[in-house]
């Protein structure tokens, strides 16, 4: 089945997402969702999937008729989940955390169409291995403003990619949307609404 027949909303403001989707040549255009992105699930990767699934239901609300992503990602590291830094400080102590050591990169990705019912969600795991950073190379980094908007406080697709040794899986899901696996779900959701 052709995920290209179809137009889609991405409901994310991230840059990177909608350039991962021109990438691979879907059609869509971005509506940023309003909704509260703070949760009390404690698993990284029902959590992503919970937050990527209200993301894309807040977006569909507004246009039922069409076919909605929506996507999270966090960096976790012995079960402790890192964000987007809050400032320079916060920053600078999660890469140093990471320095040296293999995180757990989860995208949650939620694909709703609330008038053909459809509500699909899903979470890409890649693992990632850091060299070890000195605290110098780190802060050079994040004085270059990078790592500020980013879960784990680095862009592996930017200038982060001095930082990483190597990874195990997915390098689209590093940057904030697994588009492989994502191509595949629409290509079964399109199977199935065509039998």
């Amino acid at each position: 089945m052709n995920p290209y027949n179809e137009k889609y909303i991405l409901a994310s403001a991230s840059p990177r997402r909608s350039e991962l989707l021109s990438q691979v040549g879907l059609e869509f255009r971005v509506e940023v969702a309003d909704c509260d992105e703070e949760t009390r699930e404690s698993d990284p990767a029902r959590m992503v999937q919970e937050l990527a699934l209200r993301k894309a239901m807040a977006v569909a609300e507004k246009h039922p008729e069409e076919i909605v992503i929506g996507a999270d990602t966090v960096v976790v590291y012995e079960d402790e989940i890192m964000g987007k830094p809050a400032d320079e400080k916060e920053a600078l102590d999660m890469l140093m955390y990471l320095s040296g050591r293999t995180h757990m990169v989860m995208t949650g990705v939620a694909i709703v169409c609330k008038n053909r019912g459809i509500e699909r969600v899903f979470a890409e795991l890649t693992q990632v291995s850091m060299y070890e950073n000195d605290r110098d190379l780190l802060k050079r980094y994040i004085a270059s403003g990078e790592p500020m908007d980013k879960a784990g406080s680095y862009g592996i697709q930017g200038r982060g990619a001095i930082l990483v040794r190597s990874i195990s899986g997915d390098y689209n899901n590093v940057v904030g949307l697994p588009v492989s696996a994502l191509f595949r779900e629409l290509s079964e959701i399109q199977g199935s609404m065509e039998s």
